[in-house]
């Protein structure tokens, strides 16, 4: 971080570059993110940066966590919730140089993964986000303001893939033919979701939208369930959002960006262990229809997806981050086979929501 930089920074906080230690930590893509060591105290902290490119209204995100923060406080006043820490002027974020900083306490004697190694790490970190979801089920979710509007909208992903066929060029249309083709038999998806989306027992709760491993702290030692962290895209949305995002990133041993194809299998004690990790939080919560839709969210974020990644691809790959010309298209057929793998499984899948159930 450029010194100047760092020392307005820190100054919001109470600080000065000679009483902290900074390094920067993290392996996320959105915000650059800093452990900070106070040389004069027992106690850590992160400061991130707030991606405005991602994040176009950080005070959003600081108005969610705080409203949050405090129903959380009256209601379950045990429950560890990382809610930012005020500036010295008492102010959720600061803002330096046209930049947002937040400043949040560090948890100790706990470790976020970057890949699943073992179904226990799933059952727990599906259990966390259920968790969150549990508490706030009575909580008003349309008091909350969209992050990122649209984050989550099928219909409007559809849209801009429809939109780009219409722009993209021929090359670039002819050598994702297949995956368009994909893109368009699997259209039912959105019309399935269409359909139950009027019914009254579907309603708008209160979601993480972002439930990879890596936003779970686990217990450095017992690698129990801690805490939900990395919460930028808490806003309203349908319970699928999470369940979804999990089964998206959980049940594969391999990332979006394996191009070996045959490498991407379903893994079913992981399955097995996110349904009941998410289940034991959440059956006595979820409505008839939202237990009818628990397999059905995979599918719809996995297309989801695989449609975000193909439209970047025919846009010239101008959204997510690559390291060559056909990466998003490559991503887009990984995600096309992870729905489809999801398709042939579906029974067996099923079978174990069932016995959970």
């Amino acid at each position: 971080m450029e010194l100047s930089l760092a020392s307005e920074v820190l100054q919001a906080y109470g600080y000065t570059k000679e009483n902290i230690q900074i390094t920067q930590i993290g392996t996320g893509l959105i915000n650059r993110t800093y452990l900070l060591s106070p040389l004069s105290e027992d106690k850590k902290y992160i400061l991130q940066n707030i991606n405005t490119s991602v994040f176009k209204n950080p005070q959003a995100i600081a108005n969610n966590l705080k409203v949050i923060a405090d129903y959380l406080l009256k209601k379950f006043p045990d429950y560890l919730f990382i809610k930012p820490i005020s500036t010295i002027d008492g102010e959720e974020m600061a803002l330096v140089k046209d930049e947002y900083w937040r400043m949040l306490p560090f948890v100790p004697d706990t470790v976020s993964l970057d890949v699943l190694s073992e179904p226990q790490q799933a059952y727990e970190a599906a259990k966390q986000f259920g968790k969150l979801s549990r508490l706030l089920n009575n909580f008003d979710a349309s008091s909350l303001e969209p992050t990122i509007p649209g984050f989550h909208d099928l219909g409007l992903r559809f849209e801009q893939f429809s939109a780009t066929l219409n722009t993209t060029t021929k090359e670039l249309k002819g050598k994702a033919k297949l995956q368009i083709d994909d893109a368009l038999e699997h259209k039912y998806i959105l019309d399935y979701y269409k359909s139950y989306s009027h019914r009254a027992d579907f309603p708008d709760r209160v979601m993480h939208h972002d439930t990879k491993i890596s936003n779970v702290l686990l217990n450095a030692e017992t690698f129990e369930g801690v805490c939900v962290i990395d919460l930028d895209t808490i806003m309203p949305g349908k319970f699928i959002s999470d369940l979804g995002d999990m089964m998206r990133t959980y049940l594969c041993a391999f990332s979006e960006n394996e191009t070996d194809l045959t490498k991407i299998k379903i893994r079913f004690p992981y399955f097995e262990a996110m349904i009941k990790g998410y289940l034991s939080e959440m059956k006595n919560i979820l409505t008839e229809t939202e237990k009818e839709l628990i397999l059905f969210s995979g599918r719809y974020i996995i297309y989801m997806q695989a449609l975000r990644f193909l439209t970047d691809f025919l846009n010239g790959n101008m959204y997510y981050p690559t390291t060559y010309l056909t990466q998003n298209l490559d991503r887009a057929k990984n995600q096309f086979k992870l729905l489809s793998e999801l398709s042939v499984n579906e029974k067996e899948l099923q079978g174990i929501i069932d016995e959970c159930l």
